[in-house]
């Protein structure tokens, strides 16, 4: 959901431009109307940013126009989705599976998850397309954590993610995966992460550009082999470092 330098795709980005064909423009006096939601979410905080990124998020889905990655999202983040919609789970409906070539599978609620020990991070965010957030902080599961309780067995060398909008899919090796910077996210920056960030669980791979890290979190699989994700399938690097891939020379975020 980042991209690259030069995209290989219409609209291909870092989690947050959505694929070609969105939908219908989105009119003059909505962006106005947007713009305005905007100003009001910089004067009275988290909360009115909060649903003002996922009336963004919304918007700029189904908006073929790129008008709207113009607009002020939260904290410097633009919003893309390639499922033309932002899903959501609650606590009620959330549930992670971890399974594969493990011998003990598991599905996680988001209570589940957050009874796990927490690791904390504060990193900059970069986008495979140019832009960059600095010190936003995340905070979750690592992966290891998971991958230790599951217990990989020895052909497993990597892992497959998959996510609830049905679209979206990412992968790393084994040796990625249990780097320390790497976390299943349950808040960013201190709050619950939202729908339009890909909550209430999203993967945080924090040496890689961003589409690497997934929304919308479902399933973990240990594989025998890498499986590129989404934008792999597109032309981006399987192994996403910042810096260090995608014909991009961006400062390191970790």
């Amino acid at each position: 959901m980042d991209e690259s330098g030069t995209p290989p795709v219409a609209g291909g980005g870092d989690q947050e431009s959505a694929e070609e064909g969105r939908g219908s423009p989105v009119g003059r006096r909505l962006v106005l109307g947007m713009l305005g939601l905007g100003v009001a979410g910089v004067a009275y905080g988290a909360g009115i940013q909060d649903k003002l990124d996922n009336v963004l998020a919304s918007v700029s889905a189904k908006d073929p126009t790129g008008v709207t990655d113009l607009l002020p999202g939260g904290g410097g983040f633009r919003f893309y989705s390639v499922s033309n919609s932002i899903p959501h789970r609650g606590e009620s409906d959330y549930r992670l599976t971890v399974g594969g070539l493990v011998d003990r599978p598991a599905t996680y609620r988001l209570s589940d998850l957050r009874a796990l020990p927490q690791t904390r991070l504060t990193r900059d965010v970069q986008c495979v397309t140019g832009w960059r957030v600095p010190k936003t902080v995340f905070s979750g599961v690592t992966l290891s954590t998971l991958l230790d309780a599951a217990g990989v067995r020895s052909e497993g060398t990597a892992l497959r993610f998959t996510c609830f909008d049905g679209v979206y899919t990412e992968s790393l090796t084994l040796d990625q995966a249990r780097r320390p910077d790497m976390l299943v996210a349950l808040t960013m920056n201190d709050k619950p992460v939202t729908a339009a960030h890909g909550g209430p669980v999203r993967l945080y791979a924090a040496p890689m550009y961003f589409y690497k890290s997934a929304k919308w979190l479902s399933g973990i699989t240990v594989t025998k082999d890498v499986q590129p994700g989404y934008w792999e399938h597109y032309g981006y690097d399987v192994d996403g470092w910042v810096g260090k891939s995608n014909g991009r020379s961006d400062d390191p975020t970790s």
